[in-house]
């Protein structure tokens, strides 16, 4: 990749499309998605086909190579769930309360809190090109929300940080208790875009 890029972000989520535009900062002209593109179903029941709907649907309608991501929270006790349900965990009306409500409620009493998020992004060319990268954020579900920034599960998911990472000390924080550029150091969707940045250079 020799120029910056323009990309196209198919994401309709837009605390997912301010974090990813300012990760790629500098490296890819990130556009949001253009009304006219309407909803896109993510019916294909994987993180991979759910991301590569929306890449492909952005792209064959703008022209431009466009990012598609598929993002979910995975609870071991909770074998896996909700993954790719999490945006309609706590109903089909879509509500971040609700899905964190739902959850923090089904997990009371759990002593095994472990859980990740799960991202996987493919950015997906017109001419049918397409490359796909994977991010893993292992952490721990809280007893109760903690903090006011992010959005989703936020405000219940602890990282397990490696010592150091961050300026702030505090282990245990929620991805809500932590600024936007802290997060983007530790979070499932940098190490994906990282990977695909790497990808990417490899572009012609």
């Amino acid at each position: 990749m020799k120029d910056m890029m323009d990309l196209v972000c198919a994401t309709a989520n837009l605390g997912k499309y301010a974090e990813i535009a300012a990760i790629l900062e500098g490296v890819a002209e990130v556009r949001p998605r253009p009304d006219a593109v309407g909803e896109i179903e993510e019916s294909a029941g994987n993180f991979v086909g759910n991301a590569r709907l929306k890449a492909t649907a952005v792209a064959s309608a703008t022209g431009l190579p466009a990012l598609g991501d598929d993002s979910g929270l995975e609870v071991d006790v909770l074998h896996g769930a909700p993954g790719v349900d999490s945006a309609i965990f706590g109903g089909l009306q879509r509500s971040d309360d609700d899905n964190r409500k739902h959850l923090l409620a089904v997990m009371e009493g759990q002593t095994n809190r472990r859980a990740r998020f799960r991202t996987v992004l493919v950015v997906a060319w017109p001419d049918g090109r397409e490359i796909i990268a994977e991010g893993v954020c292992e952490g721990f579900i809280s007893n109760l929300e903690i903090g006011e920034r992010g959005f989703g599960y936020d405000s219940v998911f602890i990282p397990e940080l490696t010592p150091g990472i961050l300026k702030d000390a505090r282990q245990h924080r929620t991805f809500a208790e932590m600024t936007m550029a802290e997060k983007n150091l530790i979070s499932h969707r940098s190490k994906a875009l990282g990977k695909l940045l790497e990808m990417l250079r490899d572009e012609p």
